[in-house]
């Protein structure tokens, strides 16, 4: 009974706070957890990891959201957002290193494209998710922004067997327009994969497609952080409406 009255204490003590970095010094903790969950979890091989930061040429022109619990002050989730005025300064969205886009540039003007999302190890769980989304939702009503687009990653851990096995039951399903196809600069070679697994649809992905997501082709290998990459895209007017409305009371 002590165990699960200090449990229960524990619960309410996490109090999750949702805002966007302010500083340089806000951006660095978003970094650092990203690097503890790609390189030490998932052994991503990165540029930076000698200082212990996972960062690359996008992180200056987006947004950081951070989800922020109150008992150690820390950022235990992150999502990095790209608006569209800034990959026009950047000349592009972080997407179109894997995938061409040529279909979707039309929309440019009214896409954010999310990246980096991470959660830290003992805050995997629908609140911390939930509060990620919220800003995610007052972002895009604030900026009044029409599309989100994004990578959501399956691991290659298996040797792309399970990511293979997803794209084929999904896409069936989910599958984008044929004007908004991208196209990934490295394929992942499908046909050479068993793609008859009956794979349990990672969680953000099975998020994404919940809210109203289409999957927009084929998956990348990405070789740096050895997972395959579904391009996906949200147009704000298919969302859900169970949803919106849950995550904008919250907002």
């Amino acid at each position: 009974m002590l165990e699960l009255n200090s449990q229960i204490a524990l619960a309410h003590e996490r109090r999750l706070t949702t805002t966007i970095a302010h500083d340089a010094a806000e951006i660095q903790e978003a970094q650092r957890l990203r690097f503890k969950v790609f390189a030490e979890e998932m052994g991503a091989r990165l540029p930076s990891a000698s200082e212990g930061l996972d960062r690359d040429i996008f992180d200056r022109y987006c947004d950081h959201l951070l989800v922020r619990e109150s008992q150690e002050n820390r950022v235990v989730g992150t999502y990095r957002i790209l608006p569209p005025q800034r990959a026009q300064e950047i000349g592009g969205y972080y997407s179109q290193t894997e995938f061409d886009m040529t279909r979707l540039l039309h929309l440019s003007d009214r896409m954010v494209e999310l990246g980096r999302s991470c959660v830290h190890q003992d805050f995997r769980d629908g609140a911390t998710i939930t509060h990620l989304w919220s800003g995610i939702a007052q972002y895009m009503v604030q900026g009044g922004y029409e599309y989100l687009i994004g990578c959501a990653s399956v691991s290659m851990a298996d040797g792309g067997h399970v990511a293979a096995s997803l794209y084929r039951k999904l896409h069936r399903i989910y599958a984008a327009p044929i004007e908004y196809s991208v196209f990934p600069r490295c394929p992942l070679p499908t046909h050479a994969l068993n793609q008859h697994l009956d794979a349990p649809i990672p969680p953000l992905l099975k998020g994404y497609l919940r809210l109203g997501a289409y999957i927009c082709g084929e998956p990348a290998w990405d070789p740096e952080f050895n997972t395959a990459d579904l391009l996906i895209l949200l147009p704000m007017s298919r969302l859900n409406s169970r949803y919106a409305k849950h995550f904008l009371k919250m907002s």
